[in-house]
């Protein structure tokens, strides 16, 4: 049953792959910059409410539904391996799951949680919010490259 889903679900896990990494290639090429260009009070407070936003539906479905059918065709893989596009399907689901997911939760939440808990108008909340950009976008770009490259592995095993 599974191996007769697996190009359809390999196809939601490009296009799930392909949205989250768009969004995080958005902000790590133009939202964090502009961002980090405002004073550290406004750019926590514009950064905190961009993360209460963030936790819609949408979103969620994008980032952890395309991890849950990561989780599938990693299965569905590792039954058929000797299968052509196994290789690529394994590849894309593990560089998914460990990249976007796996990365989030590790470490952009508790960045986000952090950065909510600072008043943004002190001393405090300024040297927060210059360690917060290095260390938030750096694994940002993780997962904007791992969504891309999991995107591509997809295509691979798709074809």
């Amino acid at each position: 049953m599974i191996m007769k889903l697996l190009p359809t679900l390999t196809f939601v896990a490009a296009l799930g792959s392909g949205i989250v990494g768009g969004v995080f290639f958005a902000f790590s090429s133009f939202v964090m910059p502009g961002l980090a260009r405002m004073p550290a009070a406004g750019g926590i407070a514009a950064m905190n409410s961009l993360n209460v936003t963030a936790v819609t539906p949408m979103f969620m479905t994008a980032l952890f539904g395309t991890g849950l059918v990561c989780l599938v065709l990693a299965a569905g893989a590792l039954i058929g391996l000797s299968q052509p596009g196994a290789f690529w399907l394994l590849a894309g689901a593990l560089i998914y799951l460990v990249g976007n997911p796996i990365v989030t939760m590790i470490f952009n939440v508790p960045l986000n949680n952090a950065l909510a808990a600072v008043d943004p108008a002190s001393a405090n909340g300024a040297a927060m919010w210059t360690t917060y950009l290095r260390d938030w976008v750096m694994w940002n770009h993780v997962r904007t490259i791992t969504a891309i490259a999991a995107l591509g592995c997809f295509i691979m095993a798709w074809r």
